[in-house]
């Protein structure tokens, strides 16, 4: 709509049918150019973007899958040195001195001084499954542990580590087994490992806020506690298995809790496949990076997007609006050369008529010439003779008079007439104002001439400075009207150079015009009453001349026109100084 002002304020008429369809012209731009850049934008994004995603992931698998195995390596070799340390207590000390409880406490002792209160205590327990010599904190001896799951299940192997469980003291814990038969009996060396200490080992994997690492048992059975965000209520049911075929012993797999989140789970078998070492955690939390990272790449996306868009509205709406000014503007080029081509045929027309009236008005004033030479001879006697003297001198001098308008009208159509000569300024302006005097009286306008009759003449053409001053004074006139003024027009030399000013008392140029009133096509008259080429045309002239013109205006102070001409070298006007100008 601004666009659609703004082009009526310079002249032009936009019709609705002419906007409508530079409208769609401008949404066609845009769209075309929203389209290639978007789409490459959209697909190369969303490769990178799919490419990131399945990078990102298997990242995290095989970070989580590392991590667990290398803590099921330290787990497992936590738990076999401890079983070493008890087999090296069975092969070191003898049965006597290992059922002596004040030996067993010095073994105790020394032990935990070496490795920590790692182990809590120890025992040897007789075929029956008797405690026959304790060491540690509890009141163990003679405790009977015929009946206990761990210890009937340690009788079938050499070795044993059991569950975690409670037991008779009634915390948890689990112990470490030494089965030996000497051939006479055999006796089971056991040990209690602070469950504490293995359950802080355990525990260790701690990545993001929610993962988490927990024992459990060929039975499902928790051997160590879970974090409490997984506690031992939630139940996980599998979704799908990872393949992760880097690590064979370690299973991945995406599982769904009951509490409506997704989770990563990662296993590792422990102690020989009789526990299981598993971490698990929300996979919004172990992708939460990957998240962030396509929120943030998201935004820039959008705000890529969204520049584009605007930018192609914006430039499509530039050019549309850039190719509807240029379109207007050939418009009313069209318009101006029209008027120009009938201003060009007005001037033939003219120059004819007044050729044709030249030669009937040539034929009054002979044949008036020769009735009053008639009368002079013959007609003295007759009673109205005075009367018909003074109407014969009223009709040569009206005949001379229309034969120096059309000689002056004929002198100016002579627009193919562009040779050069000796040209007088004064006498020149003299005659323009002449010509121009009917449209100033019109006008109101009254002219004020000031010029130097002694000036030396310029070597111009006389049709084109007759254009020039015509053109000034033209436009001076009809900027005065219809209040009227008064037109300056002052000739004079001035610093070897004839100074010509043509000054109007009109409304004057608005400042932001100034600059452009020597543009071609540039007016502020409205359509019709102006091609905006005629300063134009006075600027090529007299700048093809050698010389300048310049203008000066304020609003409310009238306009001036300021003309300065280059005298001819000595010699070229010596030469000249005999001619004369034949205007006809």
């Amino acid at each position: 709509m601004g666009n659609h002002v703004r082009l009526q304020q310079r002249g032009y008429d936009v019709h609705p049918e002419t906007k409508s369809t530079y409208d769609r012209l401008s949404r066609n731009m845009a769209l075309v150019v929203i389209t290639v850049s978007i789409a490459p934008l959209i697909l190369v994004g969303g490769l990178i973007f799919d490419q990131f995603r399945s990078i990102y992931r298997e990242k995290v698998y095989s970070h989580l899958a590392e991590v667990v195995d290398k803590h099921k390596d330290t787990i497992d070799s936590f738990l076999r040195e401890k079983l070493h340390e008890i087999q090296y207590l069975d092969r070191a000390y003898s049965y006597d001195q290992l059922t002596n409880h004040k030996f067993l406490a010095n073994i105790l002792r020394g032990m935990q001084q070496q490795f920590g209160r790692i182990f809590v205590d120890l025992g040897v327990i007789d075929s029956a499954g008797r405690q026959i010599a304790y060491a540690g904190p509890f009141d163990l001896l003679d405790a009977d542990y015929s009946e206990a799951p761990w210890y009937r299940d340690s009788r079938l192997q050499e070795t044993g580590i059991s569950d975690v469980f409670l037991g008779l003291r009634q915390s948890p814990h689990f112990i470490i087994t030494v089965n030996n038969d000497d051939g006479e009996r055999r006796w089971t060396l056991r040990a209690t490992i602070d469950f504490l200490a293995f359950s802080h080992l355990v525990e260790n994997i701690r990545i993001g806020e929610t993962g988490s690492a927990y024992i459990l048992n060929r039975s499902g059975v928790f051997q160590t506690r879970p974090q409490e965000d997984c506690g031992q209520d939630l139940v996980l049911t599998p979704v799908r298995d990872i393949p992760f075929p880097a690590l064979k012993d370690v299973t991945i797999r995406e599982s769904l809790g009951s509490d409506d989140e997704d989770y990563i789970t990662v296993s590792a078998p422990l102690k020989d496949g009789d526990w299981t070492l598993v971490y698990q955690q929300r996979t919004s939390d172990a992708f939460s990076a990957m998240t962030r990272s396509e929120y943030i790449t998201l935004a820039i996306f959008l705000l890529g997007g969204v520049a584009i868009v605007v930018m192609a509205v914006l430039i499509s709406r530039m050019l549309v609006v850039r190719f509807q000014s240029i379109d207007q503007e050939s418009e009313l080029l069209t318009r101006q050369m029209a008027e120009t081509g009938k201003l060009a045929a007005i001037g033939e027309l003219a120059a004819g008529i007044a050729h044709e009236i030249n030669n009937p008005v040539a034929i009054m004033i002979e044949e008036a010439g020769w009735v009053r030479d008639l009368l002079e001879d013959e007609g003295k006697s007759m009673a109205s003779y005075g009367e018909m003297e003074r109407a014969l001198n009223q009709v040569s001098t009206q005949g001379r008079r229309c034969k120096d308008i059309t000689h002056k009208l004929l002198s100016f159509a002579r627009q193919t007439d562009s040779l050069t000569g000796d040209v007088a300024l004064p006498s020149l302006i003299r005659e323009v104002v002449d010509i121009s005097m009917q449209q100033a009286r019109l006008a109101q306008v009254d002219f004020h001439l000031d010029l130097e009759p002694d000036m030396r003449p310029v070597h111009a053409s006389v049709t084109e400075l007759h254009q020039v001053f015509l053109n000034l004074i033209n436009n001076a006139i009809q900027a005065m009207e219809p209040s009227g003024g008064t037109l300056t027009i002052a000739c004079r030399e001035e610093d070897g150079h004839a100074s010509v000013t043509v000054a109007d008392t009109g409304p004057g140029i608005p400042a932001a015009n100034l600059s452009r009133v020597f543009d071609p096509f540039f007016t502020t008259k409205s359509v019709g009453k102006g091609s905006g080429l005629g300063l134009s045309i006075c600027f090529g002239i007299i700048h093809q001349m050698g010389g300048e013109i310049d203008v000066e205006s304020a609003v409310g102070r009238g306009t001036s026109f300021f003309i300065r001409l280059p005298y001819p070298p000595a010699s070229h006007s010596g030469e000249s100084k005999n001619k004369e100008m034949n205007h006809d």
